[in-house]
């Protein structure tokens, strides 16, 4: 049986009151439930303080550039379907740097769960505006204030139809770690915004301002009617609602994938002579 201490416990380099220590067990939690072992789990990450996250677990992991978390996924999880492939990484690197990336994974969707540690800031580099900074944001690099409408990926996950969207917070474990559940269970792309603080360098949006504001969706909310997950995902402000946001049953990109009807990539041997057809077919 599967427990939390499989996935190990190690001292870690984040700031006392981060909201990535609660992520971090939310996920341990969640793979636990699942009943998913460590040498089941690859976690891909790119650059930035929750990246760091896959460091301080029990597990596969492979460290892309900053932004480009998705495209090794996105191959690891094509090479080898058995994985249970998760990226985990922050705002800055997931929307802004892999901004192009993650529209691409909504468009495919390739069956891996995308966990965003979004605390509206980059935390690694020292306090600038990321792209889900609020308007008017005061930082050190934009000290007049955020002059951008803020992104908002969680009404692009809705609108380009991705198959699971969901909101949570690191201020709740154990809704986290359910959402992140279902986003593992679902065939498909699964996106999890997960609304963090950053005590050094984001003095606004505060534990606290979340705690004012969060909310949980009721049985009221049919994630299934896109009419109605738009409206939550465009909810943010004075109430911002956590739960499940929208899904749908778009077929998984690997189905429309032939080469995979014969089992993993990554356990066949190469065919030597299909190779050399194949060079010869551009002679």
């Amino acid at each position: 049986m599967v427990s939390v201490e499989d996935f190990g416990q190690f001292d870690t380099a984040w700031c006392p009151g981060c909201g990535n220590h609660a992520i971090l067990k939310a996920v341990k939690k969640a793979l636990a439930g699942l009943g998913l072992a460590p040498h089941q789990v690859l976690v891909v990450t790119g650059i930035g303080q929750a990246a760091k996250a896959p460091l301080y677990m029990n597990c596969n992991m492979f460290t892309g550039l900053h932004g480009r978390s998705l495209p090794a996924a996105t191959g690891a999880r094509l090479a080898n379907p058995e994985l249970t492939v998760i990226v985990e990484s922050g705002d800055g690197c997931s929307y802004g740097e892999g901004g192009n990336h993650f529209l691409a994974a909504l468009r495919r969707n390739v069956n891996l769960t995308v966990l965003a540690h979004d605390n509206q800031i980059y935390g690694l580099t020292k306090g600038q505006a990321s792209p889900t900074t609020l308007q008017g944001t005061k930082t050190k690099a934009q000290p007049f204030g955020q002059p951008s409408m803020a992104f908002n990926p969680v009404v692009m996950a809705v609108a380009m139809q991705a198959g699971f969207v969901a909101r949570g917070f690191s201020g709740d474990i154990e809704h986290l770690a359910g959402l992140i559940q279902e986003a593992v269970r679902h065939k498909g792309f699964s996106l999890v915004d997960i609304l963090q603080p950053c005590v050094s360098f984001n003095k606004v949006n505060t534990f606290a301002w979340y705690k004012e504001r969060v909310y949980k969706l009721g049985p009221e909310h049919d994630p299934a009617d896109f009419g109605q997950a738009m409206a939550r995902a465009r909810e943010f402000g004075e109430r911002i609602p956590l739960g499940v946001i929208a899904t749908n049953d778009r077929p998984p990109f690997e189905a429309n994938m032939p080469a995979l009807a014969r089992g993993p990539l990554a356990k066949r041997s190469l065919d030597r002579e299909a190779v050399r057809r194949v060079m010869l077919s551009y002679a």
